[in-house]
């Protein structure tokens, strides 16, 4: 019997991922409401309007359809105007890193990728598409990416494995005219800059006098590296399963900040985690769950911050994190400071294509992260709240707009004014009718 023919009475399977069963094996209530919510998938195409009449059939399709795409034909930047295009992300994966579950496979990352969707729909306003390619190959990948690209403004490619996600991106990047990103990566990096500058607002630090210690150098954690070396950081090292295996002078790190996976020495580590942790103010966990003990801790600065953002289990537990830190975030929604890369994706994107953007630099990570951090008054800071809720209605359009800014900015930016269809920014729009 499968997990969703189970009757309602009947208790759980405790090996469904990232749920436990109660220990009086009561059933899980919560089991049956997820696959009943996941029931025929989660998002559905509709138009923006209804097609009900011979007038208004020959207008949307054929004969009237016909002289839009001569138009194109002629002017392929009329694309932007009469299709959705500039309103479109493809969220691509290959389904080798699903979550924190690992290598599942394109059609079990298939409900991830329509989460995403709506996550894109909902708080940006923007049209995305889960597209799960049943090849891992990273050549078939942009070759496959490449072919697709001209229905799209945008790409956000989702859980693919490192380090073939680099070179992925890299050559996206090269190839296509269009924001590519991997969000793993770059999400995650802008999230975590933006909570880090909070958090040493409260302890009263800067960047640049703190020891950081990152555990985990895979995507994000290699992202995370460079944006913080981008910021201003000047103490920093990398942890991997092995140990110590990223040091080295600050400027020499910042300046190879674009090639640090040559710099990484994964099989040949100089020390512990342990040793990592020798005087370092600020741990940021992106590895595997319970790597860290509040013995640890012991060897940590005064005032120590911990950002352990495993998951589903973080380095940390909760319980002890808040006991045994000065500031503790996790990934998760049931404990103060949930730092998910929710809050950067969905600005990040809508104010790349408001923008009509041909990439993504590092000037629109660092703006989307300092708007981020901003949206937290100054009065507001505390242990308890160093990073605005993911149901703050100004997070997208703030990050949104300062991504634009930044785009226009660097020079990547092709729409440099308002947006033709509203009279005002495209963000601006949406805020408004979202306040009425």
């Amino acid at each position: 019997m499968s997990l969703i023919d189970r009757p309602a009475d009947e208790p759980a399977n405790t090996s469904l991922p990232g749920i436990e069963a109660p220990e009086d094996n009561r059933p899980l209530s919560m089991t049956d409401r997820i696959f009943m919510t996941h029931q025929g998938g989660k998002i559905q195409v509709a138009g923006k309007f209804q097609i009900e009449s011979p007038d208004t059939l020959a207008v949307a399709y054929t004969p009237g359809v016909g002289r839009v795409s001569q138009a194109i034909a002629e002017d392929p930047a009329l694309t932007y105007r009469l299709t959705g295009k500039g309103n479109s992300v493809a969220v691509v994966t290959d389904g080798s890193a699903v979550l924190g579950l690992g290598n599942l496979g394109p059609q079990a990352a298939l409900p991830v990728m329509e989460g995403k969707v709506m996550l894109f729909q909902q708080l940006a306003g923007l049209d995305a598409w889960p597209l799960c390619l049943a090849t891992q190959d990273p050549d078939e990948i942009v070759r496959i990416v490449t072919a697709i690209a001209p229905s799209f403004g945008g790409i956000n490619l989702e859980d693919i494995g490192a380090p073939r996600c680099f070179d992925i991106e890299r050559r996206l990047q090269a190839h296509l005219d269009i924001p590519v990103m991997h969000d793993d990566q770059h999400g995650t990096a802008v999230v975590v800059l933006a909570a880090l500058v909070n958090a040493l607002k409260v302890t009263k630090r800067r960047l640049d006098q703190v020891t950081i210690v990152v555990n985990g150098l895979g995507a994000a954690g290699v992202a995370c590296c460079q944006l913080l070396l981008a910021a201003g950081v000047t103490h920093l090292r990398g942890c991997d399963k092995k140990g110590l295996v990223l040091t080295g002078r600050p400027e020499a790190l910042r300046h190879d900040r674009h090639n640090l996976p040559v710099l990484i020495q994964y099989d040949n580590p100089s020390g512990t985690l342990q040793d990592a942790l020798r005087g370092a103010h600020v741990f940021i966990g992106l590895s595997v769950g319970n790597v860290l003990t509040p013995d640890d801790l012991t060897f940590m600065a005064d005032d120590p911050i911990v950002f352990a953002l495993a998951n589903p289990e973080p380095e940390l537990a909760p319980e002890l994190g808040s006991r045994h830190c000065r500031i503790y975030a996790s990934g998760r929604s049931d404990y103060p400071n949930q730092s998910n890369n929710l809050l950067a994706f969905p600005g990040l994107f809508r104010g790349a294509l408001d923008a009509r953007a041909t990439l993504f630099n590092e000037a629109m990570y660092l703006a989307a992260a300092a708007a981020l951090a901003d949206l937290v008054p100054t009065h507001c800071l505390s242990e308890q709240c160093i990073i605005p809720s993911a149901f703050n209605t100004h997070v997208v359009p703030t990050v949104a707009k300062a991504v634009a800014q930044a785009a226009r900015d660097t020079g990547v930016a092709r729409r440099l004014g308002i947006n033709h269809r509203t009279g005002m920014s495209p963000s601006t729009s949406r805020t408004r009718d979202a306040d009425r």
